[in-house]
């Protein structure tokens, strides 16, 4: 999305902008880093919404939020004592930013103190076993002594425990619905006293979202993009705690997992990660010293930001020759875009315009944020 430099922030009228077009249907945060390049500032890529989606074919144009219900969802954040944060302002997780679908704008309620720079993610079952539920405590409480945020996802089982274990050293809770919609509700009280601690409750969503299961993928990216690596207590071999796993291996985060019996199915997934060669952990000793090459003063690169980034030479628009062998192109199946070049022999910017077409047309979607299929 340009370049970036820690420190310079949107203004008021550039954060309305932001917020209309990430908040537009259909737009997510890989459309909306190819809107911004390609129109350079959100304001005039608004603008040229209605004109992309008529040549996708779609039926209906995507709905643009209003300027006054962006207001309006400003001024309630900011009741809530909560803040709008744009990748790379000041106060964004600094990790967050390296993963290729970073969320373009951020809600974060409290967590003014934490240091976002040594992060790491604890996640596992919701149906954890008692021992599980020690061992994520013990794990959590150890980390946060050597000054570790604890992240998890703010579920049952697992993730409670490493919230409730790290309260006084600092946790943060990465939602999948709205910052007033915590789920389960059960864990209201938890969500609050993480709050009364310093600790940080994180959502890419809008004020009012209920999470459906479609959100709860997307919630988990967001675990292991703020998190140098992420630990693994009790996991079936089908579980949401694996795809958290998948995605910081996407990530090129460090993947930690707690062996188990082979007789339990909740170690089915984390001995499989073993298996798959994740770092083997008895005890925080064991995590902290496979985080050693990874702390951020060894690799992560800073690179520099700019609010709105320049103008891109625009190139002339496909025909619809070319629209049809994309088309043709695609399947249900996700593939590369590099492939789809590769097959259709067509310009990497002709791929890029019509793979954004029909994405803001709905008619196609992305998964890992580098493979994009047709939609069932």
């Amino acid at each position: 999305m340009g370049a970036r430099t820690e420190g310079k922030t949107l203004t008021r009228p550039q954060r309305t902008a932001w917020l209309r077009l990430i908040r537009t249907e259909n737009v997510g945060p890989n459309t909306f880093r190819q809107l911004l390049n390609r129109y350079g500032s959100a304001e005039r890529a608004l603008e040229q919404l209605h004109e992309l989606v008529g040549r996708s074919s779609a039926r209906t144009p995507p709905r643009i939020p209003s300027i006054g219900e962006i207001e309006d969802e400003m001024a309630a954040i900011e009741k809530r004592g909560a803040r709008l944060l744009a990748s790379g302002e000041p106060g964004y997780p600094s990790l967050l930013r390296h993963i290729p679908d970073a969320p373009p704008m951020l809600t974060i309620a409290g967590g003014n103190e934490l240091d976002w720079r040594f992060s790491i993610g604890i996640v596992g079952a919701r149906n954890a076993s008692a021992a599980g539920q020690k061992l994520a405590g013990i794990l959590a409480r150890d980390l946060g002594a050597e000054g570790y945020v604890v992240t998890s996802g703010l579920a049952r089982g697992i993730d409670t425990a490493a919230h409730a274990a790290s309260l006084r050293t600092g946790t943060a809770a990465v939602l999948a619905g709205g910052l007033d919609q915590i789920y389960p509700s059960e864990n209201i009280p938890l969500a609050q006293a993480i709050l009364d601690n310093g600790g940080a409750l994180i959502t890419e969503m809008p004020l009012g979202w209920e999470p459906r299961a479609r959100d709860f993928p997307r919630r988990n990216r967001l675990v292991s993009g703020l998190s140098l690596g992420v630990v693994v207590v009790e996991a079936a071999k089908r579980s949401g705690s694996l795809i958290t796993a998948r995605m910081a291996l996407e990530q090129d985060r460090e993947v930690f997992a707690i062996p188990g019996s082979p007789l339990d199915p909740r170690a089915e997934g984390g001995n499989h990660l073993i298996q798959q060669g994740a770092h083997l952990v008895t005890s925080a000793a064991d995590i902290i010293a496979g985080l050693e090459n990874a702390a951020p003063r060894r690799g992560v690169r800073e690179d520099e930001w700019e609010p709105e980034p320049d103008l891109l030479p625009e190139a002339p628009p496909p025909s619809e020759d070319d629209r049809g062998r994309l088309i043709q192109a695609l399947s249900v199946t996700p593939v590369a875009v590099d492939t789809l070049v590769s097959e259709t022999g067509l310009a990497v910017s002709s791929v890029q315009t019509l793979l954004l077409e029909l994405d803001l047309g709905g008619m196609i979607e992305w998964s890992g944020g580098q493979l994009v299929a047709l939609r069932g």
